[in-house]
Protein backbone atom coordinates (compact mmCIF):
# COMPACT_ATOMS: atom_id res chain seq x y z
CA UNK A 1 0.00 0.00 0.00
CA UNK A 2 1.14 3.54 -0.74
CA UNK A 3 1.06 5.32 2.66
CA UNK A 4 1.34 8.74 1.01
CA UNK A 5 -1.80 8.38 -1.13
CA UNK A 6 -4.06 10.67 0.94
CA UNK A 7 -1.97 12.54 3.52
CA UNK A 8 -3.83 14.63 6.11
CA UNK A 9 -1.99 17.59 7.64
CA UNK A 10 -3.80 18.88 10.73
CA UNK A 11 -4.76 22.48 11.47
CA UNK A 12 -3.26 23.63 14.78
CA UNK A 13 -5.89 26.36 15.10
CA UNK A 14 -8.55 23.72 15.74
CA UNK A 15 -9.11 22.86 19.40
CA UNK A 16 -8.35 19.39 20.76
CA UNK A 17 -11.91 18.12 20.48
CA UNK A 18 -12.16 19.28 16.86
CA UNK A 19 -8.73 17.85 16.06
CA UNK A 20 -9.70 14.42 17.41
CA UNK A 21 -13.01 14.49 15.55
CA UNK A 22 -11.38 15.52 12.25
CA UNK A 23 -8.67 12.84 12.49
CA UNK A 24 -11.11 10.07 13.45
CA UNK A 25 -13.51 11.00 10.65
CA UNK A 26 -10.75 11.46 8.07
CA UNK A 27 -9.24 8.05 8.85
CA UNK A 28 -12.69 6.46 8.63
CA UNK A 29 -12.97 8.15 5.23
CA UNK A 30 -9.72 6.66 3.92
CA UNK A 31 -6.83 8.96 4.87
CA UNK A 32 -3.59 6.96 4.66
CA UNK A 33 -1.23 9.13 6.75
CA UNK A 34 -1.63 11.89 9.36
CA UNK A 35 0.86 14.67 10.05
CA UNK A 36 0.36 16.62 13.25
CA UNK A 37 1.39 20.18 12.50
CA UNK A 38 1.72 22.55 15.48
CA UNK A 39 3.16 25.96 14.62
CA UNK A 40 1.51 28.01 17.36
CA UNK A 41 1.44 25.77 20.46
CA UNK A 42 4.07 25.02 23.11
CA UNK A 43 5.81 21.64 23.40
CA UNK A 44 3.61 20.42 26.25
CA UNK A 45 0.47 21.09 24.20
CA UNK A 46 2.10 19.54 21.13
CA UNK A 47 2.76 16.32 23.08
CA UNK A 48 -0.77 16.29 24.51
CA UNK A 49 -2.29 16.62 21.06
CA UNK A 50 0.13 14.06 19.59
CA UNK A 51 -0.82 11.47 22.22
CA UNK A 52 -4.51 12.10 21.56
CA UNK A 53 -4.06 11.60 17.81
CA UNK A 54 -1.88 8.53 18.36
CA UNK A 55 -4.65 6.96 20.44
CA UNK A 56 -7.15 7.55 17.64
CA UNK A 57 -4.79 5.99 15.07
CA UNK A 58 -4.06 2.94 17.23
CA UNK A 59 -4.75 -0.22 15.23
CA UNK A 60 -5.70 1.68 12.06
CA UNK A 61 -2.40 1.12 10.25
CA UNK A 62 -2.28 4.87 9.51
CA UNK A 63 1.15 6.33 10.43
CA UNK A 64 1.46 9.36 12.69
CA UNK A 65 4.04 11.88 11.48
CA UNK A 66 5.18 14.79 13.66
CA UNK A 67 5.92 18.08 11.93
CA UNK A 68 9.30 19.73 12.68
CA UNK A 69 9.91 18.38 16.19
CA UNK A 70 12.11 15.31 16.52
CA UNK A 71 11.89 15.53 20.33
CA UNK A 72 8.09 15.34 20.25
CA UNK A 73 8.19 12.42 17.81
CA UNK A 74 10.53 10.53 20.13
CA UNK A 75 8.51 11.46 23.22
CA UNK A 76 5.29 9.95 21.84
CA UNK A 77 6.97 7.22 19.74
CA UNK A 78 5.41 8.51 16.52
CA UNK A 79 5.92 6.73 13.20
CA UNK A 80 8.03 9.49 11.75
CA UNK A 81 8.98 13.14 11.40
CA UNK A 82 8.51 15.72 8.66
CA UNK A 83 11.18 18.43 8.62
CA UNK A 84 11.27 21.89 7.12
CA UNK A 85 14.37 23.47 5.62
CA UNK A 86 15.13 25.41 8.83
CA UNK A 87 14.62 22.46 11.18
CA UNK A 88 17.14 19.92 12.49
CA UNK A 89 19.54 18.66 9.77
CA UNK A 90 18.25 15.51 8.10
CA UNK A 91 21.31 13.37 8.88
CA UNK A 92 21.09 14.19 12.59
CA UNK A 93 17.34 13.57 12.68
CA UNK A 94 17.88 10.18 11.04
CA UNK A 95 20.47 9.22 13.64
CA UNK A 96 18.07 10.14 16.43
CA UNK A 97 14.92 8.45 15.13
CA UNK A 98 16.64 5.39 13.64
CA UNK A 99 16.17 3.62 10.34
CA UNK A 100 12.68 2.24 10.96
CA UNK A 101 10.79 5.52 11.23
CA UNK A 102 9.68 7.64 8.29
CA UNK A 103 11.55 10.86 7.56
CA UNK A 104 10.25 13.50 5.16
CA UNK A 105 11.55 16.90 4.10
CA UNK A 106 9.82 19.95 2.66
CA UNK A 107 11.26 21.03 -0.69
CA UNK A 108 10.75 24.63 -1.80
CA UNK A 109 13.04 25.04 -4.81
CA UNK A 110 14.99 23.14 -7.45
CA UNK A 111 18.32 23.27 -5.61
CA UNK A 112 16.79 21.68 -2.51
CA UNK A 113 15.29 19.00 -4.74
CA UNK A 114 18.74 18.13 -6.10
CA UNK A 115 20.36 18.10 -2.65
CA UNK A 116 17.62 15.90 -1.17
CA UNK A 117 18.65 12.99 -3.38
CA UNK A 118 21.77 12.56 -1.24
CA UNK A 119 20.00 12.66 2.14
CA UNK A 120 18.68 9.70 4.20
CA UNK A 121 15.01 10.48 3.49
CA UNK A 122 11.92 8.37 2.83
CA UNK A 123 9.91 11.00 0.96
CA UNK A 124 9.74 14.67 -0.06
CA UNK A 125 6.97 17.19 0.47
CA UNK A 126 6.87 19.57 -2.51
CA UNK A 127 5.58 22.94 -1.34
CA UNK A 128 3.59 24.76 -2.44
CA UNK A 129 1.90 23.53 -5.60
CA UNK A 130 -0.56 26.42 -5.47
CA UNK A 131 -0.82 29.45 -3.19
CA UNK A 132 -2.82 28.70 -0.05
CA UNK A 133 -4.05 30.64 3.01
CA UNK A 134 -2.67 27.96 5.37
CA UNK A 135 0.92 28.62 4.25
CA UNK A 136 1.84 32.27 3.86
CA UNK A 137 5.66 32.05 3.59
CA UNK A 138 5.76 30.45 0.15
CA UNK A 139 9.08 30.66 -1.72
CA UNK A 140 7.84 29.08 -4.90
CA UNK A 141 4.54 28.07 -6.45
CA UNK A 142 5.45 24.90 -8.38
CA UNK A 143 2.26 24.50 -10.40
CA UNK A 144 1.43 21.35 -12.35
CA UNK A 145 4.39 21.60 -14.72
CA UNK A 146 6.87 22.11 -11.86
CA UNK A 147 5.40 19.17 -9.93
CA UNK A 148 5.57 16.91 -13.00
CA UNK A 149 9.23 17.84 -13.57
CA UNK A 150 10.09 17.18 -9.90
CA UNK A 151 8.40 13.75 -10.02
CA UNK A 152 10.44 12.85 -13.09
CA UNK A 153 13.67 14.10 -11.51
CA UNK A 154 13.47 12.62 -8.02
CA UNK A 155 14.10 9.01 -7.07
CA UNK A 156 12.16 9.59 -3.83
CA UNK A 157 8.36 9.51 -3.46
CA UNK A 158 6.93 13.03 -3.64
CA UNK A 159 3.93 14.31 -1.73
CA UNK A 160 2.33 17.43 -3.20
CA UNK A 161 0.98 20.07 -0.81
CA UNK A 162 -0.55 23.51 -1.13
CA UNK A 163 -3.92 24.58 -2.47
CA UNK A 164 -5.00 21.08 -3.53
CA UNK A 165 -8.71 20.32 -3.71
CA UNK A 166 -11.27 18.42 -5.79
CA UNK A 167 -11.04 20.93 -8.66
CA UNK A 168 -7.33 20.41 -9.35
CA UNK A 169 -6.81 16.89 -7.99
CA UNK A 170 -7.03 15.17 -11.37
CA UNK A 171 -4.28 17.38 -12.79
CA UNK A 172 -2.13 16.77 -9.70
CA UNK A 173 -2.62 12.99 -9.92
CA UNK A 174 -1.77 12.97 -13.63
CA UNK A 175 1.84 13.89 -12.76
CA UNK A 176 2.38 10.47 -11.15
CA UNK A 177 2.98 12.03 -7.73
CA UNK A 178 3.07 9.48 -4.88
CA UNK A 179 0.75 11.40 -2.60
CA UNK A 180 -1.30 14.50 -1.94
CA UNK A 181 -1.27 16.36 1.35
CA UNK A 182 -4.37 18.26 2.37
CA UNK A 183 -5.26 20.63 5.17
CA UNK A 184 -8.34 22.75 4.45
CA UNK A 185 -10.02 20.34 2.02
CA UNK A 186 -10.48 17.86 4.88
CA UNK A 187 -10.01 19.78 8.16
CA UNK A 188 -12.51 22.48 7.21
CA UNK A 189 -14.99 20.25 5.37
CA UNK A 190 -18.52 19.95 6.73
CA UNK A 191 -17.87 16.20 6.89
CA UNK A 192 -14.16 15.29 6.99
CA UNK A 193 -15.10 11.64 6.48
CA UNK A 194 -17.15 12.31 3.33
CA UNK A 195 -14.48 14.70 2.01
CA UNK A 196 -11.71 12.12 2.53
CA UNK A 197 -13.75 9.36 0.89
CA UNK A 198 -14.57 11.51 -2.12
CA UNK A 199 -10.98 12.74 -2.53
CA UNK A 200 -9.52 9.22 -2.22
CA UNK A 201 -11.98 7.87 -4.79
CA UNK A 202 -11.14 10.71 -7.16
CA UNK A 203 -7.44 10.16 -6.56
CA UNK A 204 -7.65 6.42 -7.28
CA UNK A 205 -9.71 6.96 -10.42
CA UNK A 206 -7.74 9.89 -11.86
Amino acid sequence: MNPYQLYLVTDDRQDLHTLKTVVAEAVAGGVTMVQLREKHNDVRTFIERALAVKEILQGSGVPLIINDRVDVALAVDADGVHLGQSDMPVALARRLIGQEKLLGLSIENKQQLIEAEFLPLDYLGLSAIFATPTKTNINREWGIAGLAAAVRQSALPIVAIGGINATNLDAISSTGVAGIALVSAICHAESPRAAATKLLLQRVNS
